[in-house]
């Protein structure tokens, strides 16, 4: 039996609840322990961007404890339990809600695997043990989904949602399976009037079940979506694209490829060198954790910075 969470940013029992607790009926009934946790009911505080996380774990000093002492432990402590984890927002503003963001910015540095991994390894090389060690939990593989809601009629106007739902699943190194984003939703007063957005419900949760039984990693953690992206790794379709060439580079992974036109019609190529780099991949983690351990945390002080911000301290207020 493995543990299903559901992390619900919409409003009581309005579509993402719903689509959701369908998620982990399907699951249930399958035998699997489920739980449902709506974090806007909680005292979670946003991120001040102090650092002191990650610097508390790359000085060894603590496991990124965070400056706050709020309600953000229950919404630690089930994440670490999960063996799978499905996230549901409803669409604002072509993205997830603000109170989704700020648990991405909370989650993200502070639970980074690769932070983590390389924070395990040095004080276990320092004859370290026990607390003085990040979690264990931390470290065991899980897979996710991510479900947008969004009122609009138009597709193009939830276009941000799931690209920026991926930062929850980021750092903490999950394995994304099933994406879906249900829009049009102003069309009818509840999604239960919406058969066929249930139905994709249930196949996502087959999708996780399916993954949970895998008897391996690569066949637990392979794509199952229906929406099948140009990205090889996060199986979606947001590039940047770089003017006068035939270079594009994945918004979500961070990895660079080429765009061909062939009878017609695109064809975009990614190196496995460059999808071994991915942000959603722990080489593209450890990447971005030596770039914080070499730059931001040697970085040069500036001599006399006090006074030179004086001039600016008391400007329009």
């Amino acid at each position: 039996m493995s543990k299903v969470l559901a992390l619900s940013y919409g409003r009581k029992m309005s579509n993402t609840d719903v689509m959701l607790k369908e998620v982990l009926l399907k699951c249930q009934e399958a035998g699997h322990e489920i739980k449902f946790l709506r974090p806007d009911d909680m005292d979670i505080r946003p991120c001040t961007g102090c650092t002191a996380c990650v610097v508390g774990i790359m000085c060894g000093r603590n496991n990124g404890a965070c400056i706050h002492k709020d309600d953000f432990h229950i919404l630690e402590d089930a994440f670490y339990e999960a063996d799978a984890i499905i996230v549901g927002s409803p669409v604002y503003e072509t993205s997830p809600t603000g109170t989704f963001k700020t648990f991405c910015d909370r989650i993200g540095p502070s639970h980074d695997l690769a932070f983590l991994t390389e924070a395990k390894k040095e004080r276990m090389a320092q004859g370290k043990s026990g607390s003085e060690l990040p979690d264990e939990r931390v470290f065991k593989p899980r897979i996710g989904c991510l479900l947008g809601v969004g009122g609009a009629r138009t597709e193009n106007w939830t276009i941000m949602t799931i690209p920026v739902m991926y930062e929850c699943m980021m750092s903490t190194g999950v394995d994304v399976i099933d994406t879906h984003v249900y829009y049009g939703a102003m069309n009818v007063e509840h999604v239960l009037g919406v058969p066929e957005q249930m139905q994709r419900m249930d196949e996502m949760a087959q999708n996780i079940i399916d993954a949970l039984a895998a008897d391996s990693r690569d066949e637990r953690m392979k794509w199952r979506g229906k929406e099948e992206g140009a990205c090889p790794v996060c199986h979606q379709s947001m590039f940047k694209v770089h003017q006068g060439s035939s270079r594009v580079e994945c918004s979500i992974c961070g990895i660079d490829g080429t765009v061909e036109f062939e009878d017609g019609k695109p064809v975009y190529r990614f190196s496995q060198e460059e999808q071994a780099r991915s942000r959603m991949r722990y080489a593209g983690k450890l990447e971005h954790r030596n770039e914080i351990a070499n730059g931001a945390m040697t970085q040069k002080k500036v001599e006399g910075l006090k006074e030179l911000k004086e001039k600016y301290l008391h400007v329009g207020e």
